[in-house]
């Protein structure tokens, strides 16, 4: 059975200045994501991932391959997608509420007045902003405005919700608020996310599975990392699992070394493999790991 969203041999090229094509920034990307999955992209600058999330959103058209969503293909922006950018892109002249409104009214362009008010307010509170319905961006933290690009993107109930790093621009206290905000009612809707992140622990606690892509240009989706660690996971207790730190070691030492070793001897194969280094381990292993553990939260 095909998956919800199937991307096919997806290569992206973009002209020179003479008009002909260039080496690809990324080349033969291909995955599958399941209705109501978390995937993660991680990937060094310059590697394509927002590009491939754009094609996603079709917000840009790929060189080559193919995107399927719910049987249907990918060909323009739709609203059975939900983006939101690293930037709030909230409308300045609106208030919180008018902001999401707007969205819930272009989803649903017959629905009453009342009712879209009420469908305005149910997110707006899903993500902690009762109280702030009628200031303008401007009176906004920057982590109140990421959370009204998230309920505006929820509001109008995507197939799918799209997010280019939501939350690098926060310091790290609002950006972990957020991210538990997010984890709750993602478990709660079980939408289905496809998300950009440079931050391998917010992976870790958000994805169900994270891909890794090699080094541009050519590059490729080197390796698709399986997240074992129980779904219903929590920031506070997260450290406490020895797959915890098999799986964050195995991400860090890709973007570390292995992503620029296979672009440099071209060992990214077509076919990336599937690892669930939470899985990998012994006794011995393991009990050094949890004493280490211990150790460092005494």
């Amino acid at each position: 059975m095909a998956a919800f969203l199937d991307v096919a041999e997806l290569t992206k090229a973009y002209p020179d200045v003479s008009g002909g094509a260039t080496v690809p920034v990324f080349e033969n990307v291909s995955f599958g994501i399941e209705r109501g999955e978390f995937v993660c992209i991680i990937g060094h600058s310059g590697c394509g991932k927002t590009t491939i999330l754009n094609v996603l959103a079709g917000l840009e058209q790929a060189s080559a391959g193919t995107v399927i969503m719910d049987g249907r293909e990918v060909v323009g922006p739709g609203l059975e997608r939900g983006v939101v950018f690293q930037g709030h892109a909230l409308m300045p002249w609106l208030s919180v509420r008018e902001n999401i409104a707007f969205a819930v009214r272009s989803r649903w362009t017959e629905k009453h007045e009342a009712d879209v008010l009420a469908h305005t307010q149910r997110y707006i509170e899903l993500v902690g902003l009762a109280g702030a319905e009628d200031k303008k961006p401007a009176a906004l933290s920057g982590g109140m405005k990421q959370r009204v690009g998230i309920a505006r993107a929820f509001a109008i109930e995507p197939k799918m919700l799209l997010l280019d790093e939501p939350f690098g621009a926060l310091d790290a206290l609002t950006r972990g608020t957020i991210q538990d905000e997010l984890l709750r009612i993602v478990q709660a809707t079980h939408q289905t996310v496809f998300m950009i992140t440079h931050d391998v622990d917010e992976a870790i606690l958000l994805a169900d599975r994270i891909l890794l892509m090699s080094n541009g240009p050519r590059a490729r989706i080197a390796e698709i990392v399986v997240n074992t660690l129980p779904r219903e996971r929590a920031r506070h207790s997260l450290h406490h699992d020895p797959q915890y730190y098999r799986i964050r070691n195995h991400l860090v030492d890709f973007l570390v070394e292995r992503s620029r070793r296979m672009q440099a001897d071209g060992t990214a194969g077509s076919t990336p493999s599937i690892v669930s280094p939470g899985l990998v381990g012994d006794a011995a292993s393991d009990a050094a790991l949890e004493n280490a553990i211990a150790r460092a939260i005494a």
